[in-house]
C-alpha cells in the first residue's frame, strides 16, 4: 500500500474526508458510492462500480457497456449481436 503522507481526523460521526488530490487521481466525484472493505487490520475504500447484466449473454463483467435506451452488452454479447445483424443484412440483400 502506497503512503500519501496525508493525515485526516475522524469526526464525531465517524467520517473521514478523502483529500481532493486523491479524489482527482481516482476520479471520485461528489455523490459517488464507495465500497468499504475490512482486510486483516486495514480498512480499504474503493469507488463502487456497478456492472450491468448483458442483454444477450447474461454476463456481468467490468467490460460491459451501456448503450442507447439502456441496452447493456458484454464484449461477447456485442459480437453475437453484430454477427446476427450481419446475417440479417445478408438475408435482406438476397431477398431484394
Amino acid at each position: 500500500m502506497k503512503s500519501t503522507g496525508i493525515v485526516r481526523k475522524v469526526d464525531q460521526l465517524g467520517r473521514v474526508v478523502v483529500p481532493i488530490e486523491l479524489r482527482k487521481i481516482l476520479n471520485i466525484d461528489t455523490g459517488d458510492h464507495m465500497e468499504i472493505f475490512l482486510e486483516d487490520n486495514h480498512i480499504r475504500i474503493k469507488k463502487f462500480e456497478e456492472f450491468y447484466r448483458c442483454a444477450i449473454t447474461g454476463d456481468i463483467t467490468p467490460q460491459n457497456r451501456r448503450y442507447a435506451n439502456g441496452l447493456v452488452l458484454s464484449p461477447l454479447g456485442a459480437e453475437i449481436l453484430f454477427n446476427q445483424l450481419l446475417e440479417k443484412q445478408k438475408e435482406l440483400v438476397l431477398e431484394s
